[in-house]
């Protein structure tokens, strides 16, 4: 059936393969907040611009 070195590469490849999704996650987790915190600022610096001119 599986030699033992096959069933460890397949193991490995489990390893990284799921390393890399919730890494994947992580990241896309991440990024969304940070643009999410930008574009926030971004709009306060804008409202309190427009508050200044009047």
């Amino acid at each position: 059936m599986f030699e033992f070195q096959q069933y460890l590469g397949f193991l490995l490849f489990l390893t990284i393969l799921t390393i890399g999704f919730w890494l994947m996650i992580f990241l896309i987790g991440f990024v969304h907040y940070w643009l999410g915190g930008a574009i926030m600022e971004l709009i306060k610096e804008k409202r309190n611009k427009g508050k200044d001119k009047e």
